[in-house]
């Protein structure tokens, strides 16, 4: 089985290992995308292996490693041993948690000119505990959401998890919002705004980085996800 997973045109998903984030069991995902120029952009690189490694150099050099929040970053510097020349970037706020990585910049609210002609972003914010930077992948109009949005997979868990998961919103096929994230949501006209200029873009599938992606009815799933801004 191959370790990339084609998800639209020129880009592709890659599953990392299983974790627990607070004992709660959590599959992983990473999302490379081939830009214009060539490189590879990585979004929340998942644990280096050897295959991941060549699966990731057989689609192009790897020029950018992108942590998208406050949590998704633990191995970006492992991924900078075999791509030295790739050019690390921060969400907001990490790069002061992880002066251990030498962070060639700090995500904002607008792409960087580097990947400008094929991705746009934006900060979603309102949460001063975790907020996320929000990618729109042009070419396969493909969403790409960190922890904001999860939809795990009933299947991959137990029964006392699929009920937790169940009960929070965030199990497949109607996963959403964590709860536990919506509660740290104090300034919701920022999240409101942001909701709306992530809404406005047109895409039609979403790469989620915990539980099933979406690509059925996209733009109405995450919609109703973010209805609780109103």
């Amino acid at each position: 089985m191959s370790v990339l997973r084609p998800f639209g045109d020129d880009i592709w998903l890659v599953d990392g290992d299983p974790l627990r984030f607070y004992t709660i069991p959590f599959r992983t995902r990473m999302t490379a995308v081939r830009l214009s120029d060539g490189g590879i952009w990585l979004h929340s690189p998942v644990t280096l292996t050897d295959a991941r490694r060549a699966a990731i150099e057989s689609l192009g050099p790897v020029r950018h490693l992108v942590a998208p929040n406050l949590l998704h970053h633990l191995y970006v510097h492992p991924w900078l041993e075999p791509f030295p020349e790739a050019q690390t970037w921060a969400a907001p706020k990490l790069a002061k948690r992880r002066d251990d990585v030498p962070w060639h910049a700090e995500l904002g609210d607008a792409p960087p000119a580097a990947w400008a002609e094929d991705i746009d972003q934006l900060v979603f914010g309102g949460s001063k505990v975790l907020p996320e930077v929000v990618f729109f992948h042009r070419r396969s109009r493909a969403l790409i959401l960190t922890d904001i949005v999860q939809n795990h997979e009933p299947e991959r868990d137990g029964w006392f998890w699929r009920s937790v998961k169940r009960i929070a919103g965030i199990q497949a096929p109607g996963g959403g919002c964590p709860p536990d994230w919506r509660l740290t949501v104090r300034d919701r006209d920022t999240a409101r705004a942001a909701r709306d200029r992530m809404l406005a873009w047109p895409f039609d599938r979403v790469v989620l980085s915990h539980g099933r992606c979406i690509v059925d009815d996209a733009h109405d799933h995450v919609r109703r996800a973010f209805a609780w801004l109103d």
